[in-house]
């Protein structure tokens, strides 16, 4: 039995289903994740593919640590041509699905054509069924968790779903899950709408292959009581991922009114503590998870009363939330649950909003264009309006839908926007922490802080046997090497599929994968897997058109703020791209992986096609 590379190929068109094997020696190169991803969709992922055709390829894939109790190995990731973008997309999602598809038969899940109706996938030990979905189209997410889960007659079913944004094929449209988990960046959620697919649902029993499972019980065992221990782990199970946002205030890492505000006092009152004080009623895990960084809030009384529902990430307190100079934590709470059930990337929703207010501040949007709506800093009521008619098309939300780079063009203030390659900017201010800086220049996907979360390491997770040592986060010159290292390790853990918020030593990591696929591989090897893919990746986007332009960072960003932790600092990019390229073996000039750079990491297919197109 093979240990990983389990593939089920559905072709909605002709609803032609096939299972095969993916290649080993391409397991062996990538693992598995969206380092796989890469590698199996390069023969699909060319200029002329239309994000939202049936000839773009929507890929779920697990990794071999996927669904092994342990630690925090419970996601999978979505990968495709993105329609925010027109590049690489990608997005990560944990809770229970990702390991359901592997206990179901598959590791991966390839879905290409277009139904001519509205459908979803049964996919159950080994057995797989095309249903209509026509009832489904309209309703959300959760609604049609619970719906289907009838349907099959089997309440443990997990359910990846869109709303009505992935079926108005908003470019920032969701997929989720389980209870609120999503993939939310990049735009799969409408990739799926595109294909007239409603839902995913997965069932199964069957055990997952290790080559030594007596040995992976030991480490298993092993990593989770460390885990456990660990001082973040306790952070993250107490305050959840915004335990840190007054941290990252006083830092100027948190930003304000759409990137344009030093401090702000209200954000000891939408925190992580705040939370745990005032609404935080339970905490959710994904899968065999001991961390538990999940909310779970009660909100007793007033407009946005609700009981047991899921509480608000950093991220999205930072879009409803600071972005917005907003402090009702319940509204947040609310905002952030509304873009869940219409299948709204919370970050991009959020980042559009700001943008939104802003040019409304500066009177290049009147009432008359925003349907009457007077959008005020401190008030974010009008969001709830916006984020309907976004999802919707409807409105102002039509041009909302478009992004903070179409919103913007269609203003003339293209200036304004804080986007990177087309894809919003999370809520990490480069200025606050510079190596961010070069993670959202660089990254793959655009603007992601899950490409690299840099800013771990300038606040003092430092790593000794990835070789990064403390690095102060104002610091510019001598840091893109290890920015380098870090986005390698970030893309091994995207292979495994390792959540981010464990705090696992990479030598563990590798015991586990050796001891799951029964390899002798030693550290260097494994980071070399993810060198491969960040290199790859890095060819796919410029043979769809990226350029040396596009390592960039937004006007509003290279904009020193006058009060702060991060006031009067500009990360001085260039002398960061400048180092980066020459650590990565790119051309200065072009921004093109070198040959030599690709052939020796055994890219030579990908080498020889970019000088063809060169």
């Amino acid at each position: 039995m093979t240990r990983f590379g389990r593939l089920l190929r559905v072709d909605l068109s002709s609803q032609r289903i096939q299972e095969e094997e993916i290649p080993s020696g391409w397991v062996e190169d990538f693992i598995g994740g969206s380092a796989l991803a890469a590698r199996m969709l390069w023969e699909r992922l060319h200029p002329k593919v239309d994000p939202l055709g049936p000839e773009n390829p929507l890929l779920f894939l697990t990794g071999p640590l996927t669904g092994t109790a342990g630690p925090a190995v419970g996601r999978f990731t979505v990968c495709a041509c993105s329609p925010a973008t027109g590049l690489w997309g990608e997005s990560n999602c944990g809770g229970f699905w990702g390991p359901e598809l592997r206990f179901a038969g598959y590791d991966a899940l390839w879905i290409e054509g277009r139904a001519l109706e509205p459908v979803y996938l049964w996919i159950h030990d080994g057995r797989v069924e095309i249903r209509p979905a026509a009832h489904l189209w309209g309703r959300d997410p959760y609604a049609v968790q619970a719906a289907i889960r009838q349907e099959v007659g089997d309440p443990l079913a997990r359910v990846a779903a869109i709303g009505v944004a992935g079926e108005n094929r908003v470019p920032f449209a969701l997929i989720l899950c389980d209870h609120g988990r999503v993939a939310g960046r990049t735009g799969m959620g409408a990739v799926m709408g595109a294909k007239n697919l409603k839902a995913i649902a997965v069932r199964g029993n069957q055990p997952l292959p290790l080559a030594r499972p007596e040995e992976f019980g030991a480490l298993r065992s092993q990593a989770n009581r460390a885990l456990r221990e660990d001082n973040l782990t306790r952070v993250f199970r107490e305050t959840g991922t915004a335990g840190a946002a007054e941290y990252f205030e006083l830092l100027g890492s948190m930003p304000k009114r759409y990137y344009g505000q030093g401090t702000w006092e209200g954000a000891s009152k939408v925190s992580g503590a705040a939370m745990a004080e005032t609404i935080l009623s339970g905490v959710s895990a994904c899968h065999a998870c001991v961390i538990a960084c999940g909310r779970v809030v009660t909100i007793p009384e007033g407009p946005y009363a609700r009981t047991k529902a899921k509480g608000p990430e950093y991220e999205t307190i930072a879009a409803f939330g600071s972005n917005l100079l907003n402090d009702d934590l319940a509204l947040i709470t609310h905002l952030g649950d509304l873009c869940d059930r219409y299948g709204l990337d919370s970050i991009s929703m959020g980042n559009v909003l700001g943008l939104a207010y802003l040019l409304f501040e500066r009177g290049v949007l009147t009432e008359r264009d925003t349907g009457g709506l007077a959008l005020r800093w401190g008030d974010a009521r009008p969001a709830e309006i916006l984020i309907a008619q976004t999802a919707r098309r409807e409105g102002f939300g039509a041009l909302l839908a478009q992004g903070a780079r179409g919103l913007a063009r269609a203003f003339g203030a293209e200036d304004l926007a804080v986007e990177v390659k087309g894809l919003e900017v999370p809520y990490h201010d480069p200025r606050g922490v510079a190596g961010m800086a070069l993670s959202y220049a660089t990254s793959p996907r655009g603007a992601c802080h899950n490409q690299s979360d840099f800013f771990m390491v300038e606040l003092g997770q430092s790593d000794e046997e990835l070789g990064i040592p403390y690095l102060d986060r104002h610091q510019c010159e001598g840091k893109a090497r290890y920015v380098a290292i870090h986005q390698n390790w970030r893309t091994v853990c995207n292979s495994l599929v390792l959540c981010y918020f464990a705090h696992v030593a990479p030598s563990t990591a590798l015991a586990l994968l050796n001891a799951a696929m029964g390899w002798d591989w030693d550290l260097g090897r494994m980071l070399e897997v993810g060198e491969r893919a960040w290199q790859l990746k890095r060819a796919l986007n410029h043979r769809l058109g990226a350029t040396r332009a596009d390592d960039r960072l937004p006007k509003r960003l290279l904009e020193p703020l006058g009060e702060g932790g991060a006031a009067g600092f500009v990360p001085d990019l260039e002398t960061m791209l400048r180092e980066y390229y020459e650590v990565r073996g790119w051309d200065p000039e072009t921004g093109r992986p070198r040959p030599e750079t690709l052939r020796r990491l055994g890219l030579a297919f990908a080498a020889d096609d970019l000088e063809r197109s060169a």
